[in-house]
Formats: structure tokens, sequence, C-alpha cells
């Protein structure tokens, strides 16, 4: 069976991928190794019961992606949802002109794709910013627990419901005001990862993706980041990972 039949682009280098089916059913029964999984409490089965999960009989897989790995493209046939574990993903609307626009960052615990729920086709594709570990859950599960657990239907109105707000929070902080306040802003947004002596530490991606998020050109938002590396609001510990002064950027988001 190819990547392509299971509904999916294949990874960059799928040599280097690891794919392994996910011990969902011990994650539901507490098992320890499974404390920690992001699906657990966050993700579209956070409601379900042990019970519910006898009505699964196609597999979920667990799959890790290196950065820049292809999940589907925009059109592709919508044969599964994915739940984000672990690392950062991007939608991306590529427009007429040839440009592409990022639409959303997509975090851990985030559900991906919910639009094969409803319909045949992708709409945006989606794009690793970051290795990530993600578990693919074919749409035929999904139905089957929709119409049969009514735990799962509610999961997925919120899922709709958190996907809506996203879109609107984006559009209102990402698409308006200066290039400055967007990108402090943004910065605000990106989750936290600890360094080796506690302090937080944010990454950032490249500056054409950061453009594309931010509705403006590479050259302003390269310019936007070197302004405040200057004024030291962010100060890199490495290439682009930053320690970042909240409090100012705050001040600059307007917040």
């Amino acid at each position: 069976m190819t990547w392509e039949d299971l509904g999916w682009s294949a990874p960059l280098n799928e040599a280097e991928v690891a794919v392994r089916r996910s011990r969902i059913e011990a994650a539901w029964k507490g098992q320890p190794e499974c404390a920690g999984c992001g699906i657990r409490e966050l993700a579209l089965f956070a409601d379900l019961e042990e019970e519910d999960f006898s009505l699964i009989h196609m597999p979920i897989d667990e799959i890790l992606f290196e950065g820049g790995a292809i999940l589907y493209n925009a059109g592709d046939q919508a044969k599964a949802v994915i739940t984000l574990r672990t690392g950062l993903v991007k939608l991306v609307q590529y427009l007429g002109d040839g440009s592409q626009r990022i639409v959303r960052l997509l975090r851990p615990g985030d559900t991906i794709g919910l639009e094969a729920t409803l319909q045949d086709e992708y709409e945006h594709t989606a794009v690793t910013l970051r290795p990530a570990l993600a578990c693919r859950i074919p749409v035929d599960v999904v139905h089957k627990l929709s119409r049969e657990t009514p735990r799962l239907h509610r999961q997925l109105m919120a899922r709709w419901h958190q996907s809506v707000k996203q879109a609107d929070d984006w559009l209102t902080g990402l698409s308006t005001g200066s290039a400055r306040t967007r990108v402090a802003r943004m910065l605000l947004q990106l989750p936290r990862l600890s360094g080796p002596d506690g302090v937080e530490i944010c990454e950032l991606f490249s500056r054409e993706d950061l453009g594309a998020m931010l509705g403006v050109t590479t050259e302003t938002a390269s310019r936007m980041i070197a302004e405040l590396k200057r004024s030291q609001v962010i100060v890199e510990r490495k290439a682009n990972a930053f320690v970042c002064d909240d409090r100012v950027l705050r001040e600059i988001a307007g917040e």
C-alpha cells in the first residue's frame, strides 16, 4: 500500500520516516507510557471512553514527519483527519499569482483536515514547519463514531468552533496593524520550548514563511526581526531561536 493509497502525500524523505501503529487503546486504559500522550486530553477523541473504541475497525496510525513534509495538498482526496501530537504545521493557500498565504498555524492537540468529515477534498496544503508526530484517523472511523456515540459529535462541534475562532483571531491579529505589531503578535502566539538552562525559547521559521503569515514581504519580515534583535526585545540563542521579552512584545502588540 502506498502513501497515496492512504490519502497522504509522501514525506520529503520517506526512508527516514518512522511509521508505526499508535497504541490508542493503551492511552485510554491509562498505561503509564501513554500518560503524556497529546491526543489523550487535547484532541479529537478527548471525550471518548474505552467502550467507544470497540467501534474502531480501521487502523489509526502514528506517523513521524520531518520538517518541511507535506501532510496533504489542497484538492487531494480527503480520507483522514489528523491530530497533531508534537511539532507545528502551517495551512497554506496558493494564490493566482503563484504566491502563498499561510492561513493558520496548528499546534500540538489541534485537529487538521476537519473538512474531510464534510467534503471530499482538502481545502489547503498542510506542511510541517518542524518535525511533527501526528495521528492519522481514517474519516470512516470518525463518521462511525459520530453516528454511534454523542461524545465524539460534541467534540467535533467543539473542534469546528475552535477552528473558526482560530481563523478569526488570525485575521484580526496577524493581518491588521503595522508590520512591527504583527510580528510582535505572532511571536506571542508561538509555542515556547524549554532551553537547557530552563529559559523559554521561541523558535522561528524562514522569513519567507513569516512574510506569508503576516501578509508582508520577506524583506519587511527580515527587517522587523532585525529591529527587534537590535533593541534586545528578542535575543538570539542560536539560529532562529530567541528569548523573548514578552512584556515589551505585548506593548508593541497593543495588548
